[in-house]
């Protein structure tokens, strides 16, 4: 991977009582992925499909970078997620990158973070070809 950080990761935990993310220690995995990854940062946010969810991603986002959210569907992060990408000037189907970690271990998880990324560049290294 290239030392270029442009992606952001935000977790989303469904308030933390989500039994989706029971076999898996969100805060080793958030610490993993920041401390080992090449991201530009890494955090936890309690329920982002929430108001406040909605208006901390108003104040957040910003063109230019790629936000992968860890969380739920993928179908439903774009449909919860829409408005506030378009409100920052972003596109939802380029700019957000949405996993579904439910129901898997922290290695697990971060593995799947680790590969996106890895898949990420490559596309982005086609692109530039």
């Amino acid at each position: 991977m290239s030392d270029e950080k442009d992606i952001g990761v935000l977790m989303c935990v469904c308030t933390g009582k989500c039994p989706g993310f029971a076999k898996m220690d969100i805060w080793d995995f958030i610490n993993r992925v920041r401390v080992e990854l090449p991201v530009e940062y890494a955090f936890i946010h309690p329920q982002l499909c929430e108001e406040d969810g909605d208006r901390f991603l108003e104040d957040f986002l910003r063109p230019g970078r790629r936000y992968l959210v860890a969380g739920c569907a993928p179908n439903m992060q774009y449909k919860l997620f829409r408005d506030a990408f378009k409100k920052a000037g972003l596109d939802v189907n380029k700019d957000l990158i949405p996993l579904d970690i439910r129901e898997m271990t922290t290695d697990q998880a971060v593995e799947l973070v680790e590969k996106t990324l890895e898949e990420h560049e490559e596309k982005e290294g086609e692109k530039n070809e």
